[in-house]
């Protein structure tokens, strides 16, 4: 979600009125923001996502990690998902590499939020973050982008898009 989008005075109606046209249950809608748009406009941007969580829809902040946001925020904003930049995730697997990513999944313990790794695109990768303790992870190792209807079959296979089914 933009930042224009965040500010639209309608965005609540809208969606709850998508939600109410498709079926979809409001928990499995998830709303993504980027880290730097969070520091826009703290209190309009805290507002606008507790009155999206209020309708039970959960927020995930994009691209955790890149967008310098000041972390005395990240305890105050109404989210529910910190989603690791695939900067971080690249180098996971490397015994050299000084990751940041245990930080990041320590710290998302510690404010409760769950915790996606993007980008992951190798077995590596995906055993170094399930090591780690990261449980869901996205990427091209799982899948290239589907159509919904390619989704559809993966899923109705049984496949699980997360680490701990790898």
């Amino acid at each position: 979600m933009s930042a224009r989008q965040l500010r639209e005075p309608g965005l609540v109606a809208d969606v709850e009125a998508a939600l109410d046209a498709t079926g979809l249950a409001p928990e499995c809608l998830v709303v993504e923001v980027t880290e730097s748009l969070l520091l826009d406009d703290v209190d309009a941007t805290v507002e606008a996502l507790g009155l999206l969580r209020e309708l039970g829809v959960r927020v995930a902040i994009d691209d955790f990690g890149t967008g310098y946001s000041s972390l005395s925020y990240l305890g105050q904003l109404p989210v529910d998902i910190l989603k690791i930049d695939k900067s971080f995730v690249d180098g996971v697997a490397d015994a050299g590499d000084r990751s940041l990513v245990p930080t990041i999944l320590q710290l998302s313990r510690t404010l409760g939020l769950r915790t996606v790794a993007e980008g992951v695109e190798t077995a590596g990768q995906a055993a170094s973050l399930a090591a780690l303790g990261c449980p869901l992870a996205q990427g091209f190792l799982f899948s290239r982008p589907l159509p919904a209807a390619d989704l559809d079959r993966l899923l109705g296979r049984g496949g699980r898009l997360d680490v701990e089914s790898r």
